[in-house]
């Protein structure tokens, strides 16, 4: 279990205890049978195209160097093709075309399972969602290096299918100019 876990049931109130439910230990509740499964969030990304370049974009608050995909939540009800572009329009500003799903990968260090697309951008200014966003940096196939977890997968996973086999690096390893 992890500090981010439930320490007293959501439902009753009564302090958790451990047991094991399914195969795994996990938080009970002997008042009234809650379980916390701990089930992965389910999160959308885009990699997305323009130009021979890829869109990343940089988080308020993030260090200067800390940049990645477009990604968000999906919502209740909502298809990950119609979040994804969704995500791209908000926070980036422009109409993206779904081009293809790149795959589907999990992130257990946030307990996500995250949806990753390519997205396709047309030309025009880019607006960034000011409250959640500080930057952002239209990067060539050839000088993107992807990270070793989160969506760095998919994004290793997509240069490779059009030739390019950079090394995986840690996230927020500065870009070369």
């Amino acid at each position: 279990m992890s500090e981010t876990d439930y320490r007293y049931c959501p439902l009753c109130r009564a302090e958790l205890t451990s047991a094991v439910r399914g195969g795994e230990t996990r938080l009970v509740c002997s008042q009234c049978a809650f379980v916390h499964w701990r089930n992965p969030v389910p999160v959308v990304a885009a990699v997305v195209e323009r130009a021979g370049h890829v869109i990343l974009v940089r988080s308020l608050g993030r260090p200067a160097t800390w940049y990645g995909l477009v990604a968000g939540f999906l919502e209740r009800g909502e298809h990950p093709e119609a979040a994804v572009l969704r995500e791209v329009q908000e926070e980036i500003g422009l109409k993206g075309q779904l081009e293809s799903l790149i795959g589907v990968y999990p992130f257990e260090r946030l307990n996500q399972v995250i949806f990753v697309y390519h997205v396709q951008a047309p030309e025009g200014p880019i607006t960034l969602a000011e409250n959640e966003l500080a930057d952002y940096k239209e990067v060539p196939f050839e000088k993107l290096k992807p990270w070793r977890q989160g969506t760095g997968p998919a994004l290793r996973d997509w240069l490779a299918a059009r030739g390019y086999h950079p090394e995986s690096v840690d996230f927020g390893t500065p870009l070369e100019d």
